[in-house]
C-alpha cells in the first residue's frame, strides 16, 4: 500500500469508514475498521494528516491519534456536507470529508483538552439539571391547575404551591402522595443544581480568564466561565466582528447584483452561548429601563427607536466583541468605554 498523504474517518460507534488518497490524489486506502482496531491500524501507519468530523468522540479520537505522532483536522460537520456527491452512505461521507480536508481555505476546530471538556460537562450537565427542573416545575403547576389551584409565576411560588396542595383537606390523598414526591424530586434536584453552581463557581475563581470576563456588566459566572470555556483559540478571529459572527450574532447576508439586502441574525454557532448572551443583555435593559444601575446613554437611544429584542441581540453582539478583545490583549474591562456607541448594530 502507497502511504497515504491524508485520511479522513467517517466515525461511529462501533464502525470507521477510512478514505485516504496519495500525493497523487489517488485512492490508496477505502476500508472499514472497528473501534478495538483503530489505535493498532494507525501504531502501524507512518505519520500523516488525519481528519475527522467534529462531533461526539471526535476530540478523544484526535487526542489519540495525535499521540501516535499524526496530524489531526477536525472538520465542522456543515462544510463536509458540500462536497458530498449523489446518494449517502459511510465511503461517500469519508470521500466527501479528505475532499474537505484539502482545501486551503478549510478551518479545522481546535482539538479539546481532557479538562477543557471536562469544564463542557460541568456546564451541560447544569444545563440538563436546569432544563429538568423547568420541566417538574410546569408539571407541577399543571396538575395543580387541574384541581383549581393556581400559583403566580416564578420559581419561589412553587414551594407555596405545593404546601397549598398538602393543606387541602378535599383533593384525593392519592392526589396529594404524588404532588408530595414530586415536591421530593424537585428538593433534590435543586440540591444538585447547587452543587454544580458551587463547582462552577470554584472554577470560575481560579480561571483569570474568566474572572475578567465576568465584570462585563451583562455577563455573570455563568456567562464568563461558558465564554471561557466554550471559545477556541480568540486569536484564531481575525477581528471582533468575526467572533460575533462565529456566535451568530451578526446579520444574514443576501447580497447580489451589487445590491446590499441585509437580514435578521443568522443563528451560527453555540445556541447557549449566545441565549446566555442575550439574556444577560435583558437584565441590562430592564435595569436601564427602570433607571437603575449606571448610565447607558447609546442604549437608552436605541431603546426610544428599536424593539427590546432587537437591542438586546445589540446589546449582546456589543458584549461579544469587548469578550473577545479581554479575551486577546488580556486586559481588564474599562467601565468608562461603555458611554460609546456600538460601531454597527445587528439587523
Amino acid at each position: 500500500m502507497e502511504h497515504p498523504t491524508r485520511i479522513f474517518i467517517d466515525t461511529s460507534k462501533q464502525l470507521f469508514q477510512l478514505h485516504g488518497v496519495d500525493a497523487g490524489e489517488k485512492v490508496v486506502i477505502r476500508r472499514q475498521l472497528r473501534r478495538r482496531e483503530m489505535i493498532p491500524f494507525f501504531t502501524r501507519l507512518a505519520p500523516t494528516v488525519i481528519g475527522l468530523e467534529a462531533c461526539g468522540g471526535s476530540h478523544h479520537w484526535a487526542r489519540e491519534l495525535a499521540g501516535l505522532g499524526h496530524q489531526v483536522m477536525l472538520l465542522p460537520a456543515q462544510y463536509v456536507k458540500a462536497y458530498l456527491k449523489r446518494g449517502k452512505n459511510d465511503g461517500r461521507d469519508a470521500e466527501a470529508g479528505c475532499e474537505a480536508m484539502s482545501r486551503p481555505t478549510m478551518r479545522p476546530v481546535p482539538v479539546k483538552t481532557v479538562q477543557e471538556q471536562a469544564v463542557l460537562m460541568l456546564l451541560a450537565t447544569r444545563d440538563r439539571l436546569v432544563r429538568s427542573r423547568t420541566q417538574l416545575t410546569n408539571a407541577i403547576r399543571g396538575h395543580a391547575a387541574e384541581f383549581g389551584l393556581i400559583a403566580p409565576t416564578g420559581l419561589d411560588k412553587i414551594e407555596p404551591l405545593l404546601e397549598r396542595v398538602a393543606a387541602d383537606q378535599a383533593l384525593p390523598d392519592l392526589a396529594r402522595d404524588l404532588f408530595a414526591g414530586l415536591g421530593r424530586q424537585l428538593l433534590a434536584l435543586q440540591a444538585q443544581i447547587v452543587e454544580i453552581d458551587a463547582r462552577m463557581a470554584a472554577h470560575h475563581r481560579a480561571d483569570q480568564t474568566s474572572r475578567r470576563l465576568a465584570r462585563i456588566p451583562s455577563v455573570g459566572i455563568v456567562g464568563a466561565v461558558m465564554l471561557a470555556a466554550k471559545t477556541p483559540d480568540p486569536k484564531a478571529f481575525r477581528s471582533a466582528r468575526d467572533f460575533a459572527a462565529w456566535l451568530g450574532l451578526t446579520p444574514k447576508d443576501h447580497s447580489t447584483a451589487g445590491k446590499t439586502r441585509l437580514g435578521g441574525i443568522t443563528r451560527a454557532g453555540d445556541e447557549a452561548l449566545r441565549a446566555v448572551l442575550v439574556c444577560g443583555a435583558m437584565a441590562v435593559i430592564q435595569n436601564a429601563k427602570a433607571g437603575r444601575g449606571q448610565p447607558w446613554p447609546w442604549l437608552n437611544r436605541l431603546l426610544a427607536t428599536k424593539p427590546t429584542k432587537q437591542v438586546a441581540v445589540a446589546l449582546a453582539n456589543k458584549t461579544a466583541r469587548i469578550a473577545w478583545r479581554l479575551m486577546v490583549s488580556g486586559q481588564d474591562y474599562d467601565p468608562s468605554r461603555r458611554l460609546a456607541a456600538p460601531s454597527q448594530q445587528p439587523a
